[in-house]
Parts: structure tokens; C-alpha cells; sequence
């Protein structure tokens, strides 16, 4: 999920959802309820804590932190300098993931028919949307705190992506270069108490749709997921693979023409492969 999440358009929650952890994560984030604030305000942290799903939160945290902090280099080296590549793979993990979460729809009649394309459509208004510019006071950065969490955590949409649209994606990793300055402390601690509020608040309405409404709510997620394929970057790599493939089969051997439908194809079985070993786990909800 951290190395989803690092990129701009590629979302964390679709991982989640792949790897069979997404109910997980939301009664997780859910355990963070108002008993728990009530006991964290008295100073009772024993009581506090004992409340909070702490065997899968604090792993979870854990490998975020580290993804965020080995990769985000190397991602974005090769981002700059083979983006082509790159978004060859994620169009295979983002093609993939589209489809395995389809399978869990099992009747389209009624409010699945309509919730795919109405996904469809949000991921492509989302995905076409320009970055704006906007302002540094910390009201909006808790407002964008609070919005890119919810779009980390529902799969299709990335958090990053959002930040990047409300002008706070190089302000914000910007901060995090030297987090300790009095200067950014502040930045952070006002973004991150906006990212608690929005997770607070946001997996408690997902998780109500998705138990009350199964069927409609994963074909809504299908269509976000599959919808989130018209972002700009991915239709140059999938175009880029199928002339890659054609060069192929006429006797062109160019880097270019075998490495990015071949990292393509990568991505697509190794999301194949993580719902294989997950499905006797979750992805049933």
C-alpha cells in the first residue's frame, strides 16, 4: 500500500483490496472509535489503546513507513527517467485489479448496473482533471488532509493524485524532506490531524455501503478502478505496448517494444497471483 500510495494515480486502497485486507483495514481504522478518544482525553492510554486493532494497525503502519521511505526514491527516479515503463506495470496491477474486484459482483441487476458506469465516470472526471494552485493556510491543508486520505483508502482513486489536483502534492512531500523544522512541524502535524479525521469519518460510511450494499458498492469500486485507466499517463503506456507488440511481431526487438508489454503482462499476473493467495482469506465480503 505504501509503494501504491507514493505515486500519484495509483491507489493504495486498490492493493488493499486485492491483497484481501480491505474489510480488515476499515474495521481497523473503525476501532479508532469515540470510546477511544473518551479514554485517550482522560489519559487512560492503557484503556485507549487496548480498544485499538493494534495487531493490524501498527504491522500495517510499519510496512507503509518503510515502503514510503526505501522506494519513494527509486520510484521516482524511474518515474523520471523510464516513465513509460512504469506505467506499463501499473496498467497491468490497475487492469487487473479492476477485475478481480468485478468478480466479486454477483447480481447486476438494479444498483450494480448503475454504480459501474457512474464509477466509470467519476475515475474519468477525476483523471482529467488539472492541478490547481491553492493555499498554504491550515485550514486547507487539514481539508486536503481529510480529502486525500478518503481517496487513499477507495480503491481506483489515489490520495497522492488528489493532492496533486488541490496544488499540495510537492507542498506537502516538500515538508516531509525536513519534518522536524519548526516551520513544517506544523504543516505536518495540521495535514495528518485532517488524514485521522478523514479516515474517522470516511471507513465508517464505506464500510456501512459495503455490507449493506455489496453488490452495488464493488461494481461502483470496479468502475473507480477501471474508470482510473483514462489518466493520461496510462493510455500512453498501454498504447505504447500494443505498438510495442506489433514492432515485436514484425522483427523490431527494441527495448522499448518488448520491456513494456512485458511489464505489463508482469503486473497483471502479479495482482493474479496476490488474489490467488488471499482469496481463501477475504475478498467474500
Amino acid at each position: 500500500m505504501g509503494a501504491a500510495d507514493i505515486v500519484p494515480g495509483v491507489s493504495g486502497g486498490t492493493m488493499a483490496l486485492v491483497m484481501g485486507i480491505y474489510l480488515d483495514l476499515l474495521e481497523a481504522v473503525r476501532s479508532a472509535d469515540a470510546a477511544f478518544f473518551k479514554r485517550l482525553f482522560r489519559a487512560d492510554f492503557k484503556g485507549a489503546l487496548s480498544g485499538l486493532h493494534l495487531r493490524f494497525l501498527l504491522p500495517l503502519f510499519l510496512g507503509i513507513v518503510l515502503a514510503l521511505v526505501s522506494l519513494a526514491g527509486v520510484i521516482h527516479y524511474f518515474l523520471e527517467h523510464f516513465p513509460v515503463y512504469v506505467w506499463g506495470f501499473f496498467s497491468g496491477l490497475i487492469a487487473a485489479s479492476a477485475a478481480v474486484v468485478l468478480k466479486q459482483v454477483k447480481k447486476w441487476a438494479g444498483g450494480a448496473a448503475v454504480m459501474f458506469p457512474a464509477g466509470l465516470a467519476l475515475a474519468f472526471v477525476i483523471a482529467g482533471l488539472a492541478p490547481v494552485s491553492t493555499s498554504n493556510q491550515p485550514p486547507f491543508i487539514f481539508l486536503a488532509g481529510f480529502v486525500a486520505v478518503c481517496a487513499m483508502i477507495l480503491p481506483g482513486i489515489s490520495g497522492a493524485f488528489i493532492l496533486l489536483l488541490l496544488g499540495k502534492y510537492e507542498f506537502i512531500t516538500g515538508t516531509l524532506r525536513n519534518p522536524f523544522s519548526s516551520e513544517n512541524l506544523w504543516v505536518i502535524a495540521v495535514f495528518v490531524s485532517g488524514c485521522l479525521c478523514g479516515l474517522f469519518v470516511f471507513s465508517r460510511v464505506l464500510k456501512f455501503l459495503i455490507e449493506r450494499y455489496r453488490d452495488a458498492s464493488h461494481a461502483f469500486l470496479a468502475g473507480v478502478i477501471a474508470g482510473s485507466m483514462t489518466k493520461s499517463q496510462i493510455v500512453e503506456a498501454l498504447s505504447a505496448a500494443l505498438d510495442g507488440l506489433k514492432g515485436a511481431f514484425s522483427g523490431d526487438w527494441g527495448a522499448q517494444n518488448i520491456w513494456v508489454p512485458a511489464l505489463l503482462a508482469a503486473g497483471f499476473l502479479f495482482v493474479i497471483f496476490l488474489e490467488r493467495a488471499s482469496e481463501k482469506k477475504t475478498l467474500t465480503f
